[in-house]
């Protein structure tokens, strides 16, 4: 994008690639000039031509994820069993932009259990507990009904996702997958904290009791 080498490497946990690609520019001085506000029309066409550059990129290559990435144990079988109770919806709040996401979950077998459209993803320049926010909004428009944040629940694996859960106002289930462990994560705020998604009834209950929780407050 820049025709200069990507040598410092921003943090990426929890974060979305717009916030990546900002920082990145700033950690590497890939501008002779001032670094574009995300939210100006020049950081925006910018992150416009680097999100399309991306998604390219990334589905040029997206054959190798069946072959050379892995899905975490349990993961399809949570989705499922979690898109089978009564009236839920499931999307995904994430850092990668949305044609990459999605290329992540097909080559699991696991996009037929989420609704892309009215989800959160990285090519926008809000913060994810705006988004969450955003794709109710969507959520609500879409389906006729008031989808508020006491029927919301984020499952997470990152301590910045169990905070945008906090700042959106919806309970959190943290998994401890990533890279932030079961202590941070509850430290974090998160309302329940799993290990991993292989016990699908434990990650089904979670989602029931805090839901059910939230209706019987």
């Amino acid at each position: 994008m820049t025709g200069r080498p990507l040598v410092a490497l921003p943090q990426t946990a929890g974060r979305t690639e717009s916030e990546i690609f900002f920082e990145a520019l700033a950690l590497n001085e890939a501008s002779t000039g001032p670094i574009p506000d995300p939210s100006d029309v020049g950081g925006q066409e910018l992150l416009a031509r680097y999100t399309m550059d991306l998604a390219a990129a990334f589905g040029a290559r997206s054959g190798q994820l069946a072959t050379q990435g892995r899905a975490l144990p349990g993961a399809r079988e949570a989705v499922a069993a979690v898109a089978s109770l009564p009236g839920v919806i499931q999307s995904v709040l994430t850092g990668t932009i949305r044609p990459n996401a999605k290329a992540k979950l097909q080559a699991f077998g696991m996009d037929e259990f989420f609704d892309f459209e009215i989800g959160g993803y990285g090519s926008e320049i809000y913060p994810k507990g705006a988004q969450l926010l955003r794709s109710l909004g969507r959520a609500a428009e879409k389906y006729g009904a008031d989808i508020g944040v006491d029927a919301t629940v984020y499952i997470a694996d990152s301590v910045r996702d169990v905070e945008a859960a906090r700042i959106g106002g919806a309970r959190c289930v943290a998994v401890a997958s990533g890279r932030s462990s079961g202590t941070e994560l509850r430290e974090a705020g998160a309302d329940m904290v799993l290990d991993d998604l292989t016990d699908t009834e434990s990650v089904v209950g979670a989602v029931e009791r805090l839901t059910s929780a939230l209706s019987a407050g």
